[in-house]
């Protein structure tokens, strides 16, 4: 373990989150297991491309860059895989913080040269204190975080979540980067599942791969208070179905959905009666959490279906490619890669 080096990407897009940006920074910094190095990858937002350098062009752990290929999370991160110059590479939203020893287990799980992946666990840090009542635990992935459902402990799984994961350089030489138009732009599109479709098509490309999330590597993820409400959770399960279909459209129904079946067969409906059990027995939002996730289902469902039929028409594309290996620049300044197919 103690030769895995690890650069890490944060893909940032606002100046609105400058603070959270320099704590998801820092908490890269204080790891047990240090980064070789930290790539801020810019969404196509000069100011903040321009302020950021300003602000690390002292510290050569850290590189500043500007995404190389169309707005998105997907291509931010294929600009940060491009540049960085270690075997693995790892994600870190830039509204989270991780815990010190976040890095030392994802490395951990590389004992297995069969391991392409790991990932972690996701906690929210809800902009109010505590959670909303009626928000119900199996959704947190509405909001970027871990859900109820997802098993405890180091386990194989079908896929990792992108904003707390990491990679073998290996895993994009075989299978390509993150696809666009799958994932999220910014605040204005809340669409996701990118990882999940990079992790399938890898799975495909490397059938013995193995996929693991150790929840042990415990990031912190900012929740603010226009997600604690219901009108975003509507939006973004419904984005959640837009997204599936794309995924199943790329890797085919029967990948795309597989572990959505257990979920919506098993998980959620215990889900339900656990609300209606605690408000039987008068313990707050319990009748709003059963409602939420059966509200939940049917929006993604919507989605998913509008999104379907949108394909079938040609409606709907996203690309998937190599990521281009690119020579080393000066450390600590700005840079523009080349544009980057994912």
């Amino acid at each position: 373990m103690n030769g895995r080096q690890f650069s890490v990407v944060i893909c940032v897009y606002t100046e609105e989150r400058w603070e959270d940006i320099l704590a998801a920074v820092d908490s890269v910094r204080n790891q047990s297991r240090p980064a070789r190095e930290i790539l801020l990858v810019v969404d196509h937002n000069e100011r903040l491309l321009a302020r950021l350098t300003e602000r690390f062009t002292d510290e050569e752990e850290v590189r500043v860059l500007a995404n190389a290929g169309p707005r998105g999370l997907s291509s931010g991160r294929n600009t940060g895989i491009a540049v960085s110059r270690t075997e693995f590479v790892a994600f870190l939203d830039d509204d989270a913080v991780a815990e010190r020893d976040w890095l030392r287990y994802l490395a951990s799980g590389y004992d297995d040269p069969r391991v392409m992946a790991v990932g972690g666990r996701t906690l929210p840090a809800w902009a109010s204190g505590r959670r909303p009542d009626w928000f119900p635990e199996e959704f947190d992935w509405v909001v970027g975080c871990t859900y109820r459902g997802l098993p405890p402990g180091r386990v194989r799984v079908r896929n990792v979540l992108g904003g707390n994961a990491s990679f073998r350089r290996t895993a994009f030489d075989a299978a390509g980067g993150f696809a666009t138009g799958i994932g999220r732009d910014g605040d204005r599109r809340p669409l996701g599942c990118e990882e999940t479709e990079l992790c399938i098509r890898l799975s495909q490309v490397l059938p013995d791969a193995v996929l693991l999330i150790d929840d042990r590597a415990v990031i912190h993820h900012k929740v603010p208070a226009v997600r604690e409400r219901f009108g975003y959770f509507r939006t973004r399960t419904y984005a959640e179905g837009l997204s599936k279909a794309l995924v199943s459209r790329s890797v085919g129904a029967g990948k795309g959905l597989e572990a959505e079946r257990r979920y919506t067969t098993r998980v959620l409906p215990t889900g339900v009666v656990r609300g209606l059990r605690d408000a039987l027995l008068g313990r707050p939002g319990g009748a709003g959490r059963a409602g939420a996730i059966v509200a939940g289902v049917a929006i993604a469902a919507g989605g998913y279906v509008r999104a379907a039929v949108r394909a079938r028409g040609g409606g709907a594309t996203f690309s998937s490619g190599p990521i281009p290996s690119l020579p080393e620049e000066t450390p600590g300044r700005a840079t523009a890669a080349p544009e980057v197919a994912a």
